[in-house]
């Protein structure tokens, strides 16, 4: 029989607390997720999560999307930050605009190809030594 080290007993508690509340949770690559916490396990250092009514919101410059994933489970070792949000609040800055899925791929293509653009600017001008 194992016992669960403190550390491990407190990881468990603190989601404990947050069940059927609405959560953002970050992953590592990025990308933010917003749901009801449904369900949890703890596996090693890691807790799996499981949200309910799951979107993904992408925002490019002042635009943003809510995705809709539905029930969606997360592997604890993607998480970076899980945070509770507050239903009363409005959520995002009043100049931020809610656009479709369709034109926040479209604005997410074309800052992806921006940045790469200038990276390879960047890697074009490496010759020059400026200092």
């Amino acid at each position: 029989m194992s016992w669960s080290a403190p550390d491990d007993i407190l990881l468990s508690t603190s989601l404990a607390g947050f069940l059927d509340k609405k959560l953002i949770v970050l992953l590592r690559d990025g990308r933010k997720l917003l749901g009801t916490l449904c369900s949890f396990d703890q596996f090693g250092f890691a807790a799996n999560v499981v949200l309910q009514g799951a979107c993904e919101r992408v925002i490019v410059g002042e635009q943003y999307c809510d995705v809709p994933l539905g029930l969606y489970v997360i592997r604890g070792e993607n998480v970076v930050l899980i945070g509770e949000l507050d239903r009363e609040k409005d959520e995002l800055p009043a100049h931020m605009t809610c656009v479709s899925e369709a034109e926040i791929r479209k604005a997410e293509k074309a800052e992806r190809e921006a940045r790469d653009l200038k990276g390879t600017m960047r890697k074009r001008m490496e010759f020059l030594d400026f200092d």
